[in-house]
């Protein structure tokens, strides 16, 4: 049966790796590489661009599930000493990698929607204060005023010039950017885990609301980081779908011990 898709559905090989894993409803831990395989050729087969640089990206992952498929076929030497080690987990762990970060655009994409709805009333000042004019007495007005005075307020102008800061902006201050660190967030992800055991990645943003677009994609690779050690492990019920996190709280004991 031939694959009909059409290339604009994807944004590049894994884009498309990850729809054929959908559709053959397999499971990304367990990829059928030979059947994979044979579905993305035939994709390839199909397509018509003159994008060198997109070609090349996908004749790139074709020779990998080429590779990838010849070590599965051919015979393996079993020892006692170690398992041997699969040809599949260093291109599962690529779209796993993959799912994740695509993930969080989608994540960011529906916060930037939100706010992209919310309006904002300028504040409405009533007439009568409005059209109010105090009577000025210039006497009194500059009775006290000094050159110290006069320097004051003009050192004062030129310092909001220089920062381009409004008045009424400068009477709160400025905001500084908060600073995120992938080592300290790891620590509180894995604090987080140790105490919720399983919980979604939603529900880790949620716990940790009001920071930016950085921390969110910090928070990320925090957990990427984690899985990579062996002490979190994620699961994903459908393609794009909340991702669960569990904490692996043997295999920390465990890598613990050895040290």
């Amino acid at each position: 049966m031939e694959l009909q898709v059409k290339l604009e559905v994807f944004e590049g090989p894994l884009d498309l790796l990850l729809h054929l894993i959908e559709k053959n409803k397999v499971d990304i831990y367990d990829i059928p590489i030979v059947t994979i395989t044979q579905q993305y050729l035939d994709y390839m087969k199909q397509m018509n661009t003159t994008d060198m640089d997109l070609m090349s990206e996908f004749l790139v992952m074709a020779a990998t599930l080429v590779r990838i498929k010849s070590k599965m076929l051919l015979p393996v030497e079993e020892t006692e000493e170690e398992e041997p080690e699969d040809p599949r987990q260093e291109l599962v762990e690529r779209l796993l990698e993959y799912k994740m970060y695509k993930y969080a655009s989608f994540e960011l994409k529906d916060r930037q929607y939100d706010a992209g709805r919310s309006f904002y009333k300028p504040p409405t000042v009533p007439d009568a204060i409005q059209n109010y004019k105090e009577d000025i007495d210039l006497d009194d007005l500059l009775s006290n005023l000094t050159l110290s005075k006069l320097q004051s307020v003009f050192d004062s102008v030129m310092q909001k010039q220089v920062d381009k800061i409004d008045p009424i902006r400068s009477k709160f201050g400025k905001i500084e950017k908060d600073e995120v660190n992938i080592e300290d967030q790891m620590i509180l992800v894995e604090e987080y885990a140790m105490r919720h055991k399983r919980f979604s990645f939603r529900s880790l943003l949620e716990h940790s609301a009001g920071h930016g677009k950085s921390y969110i994609i910090v928070s990320f690779m925090s957990v990427l980081e984690l899985m990579k050690t062996g002490i979190l492990s994620i699961s994903q019920k459908e393609l794009f779908g909340d991702i669960e996190i569990e904490y692996k709280s043997q295999n920390k004991e465990e890598s613990d011990h050895e040290h």
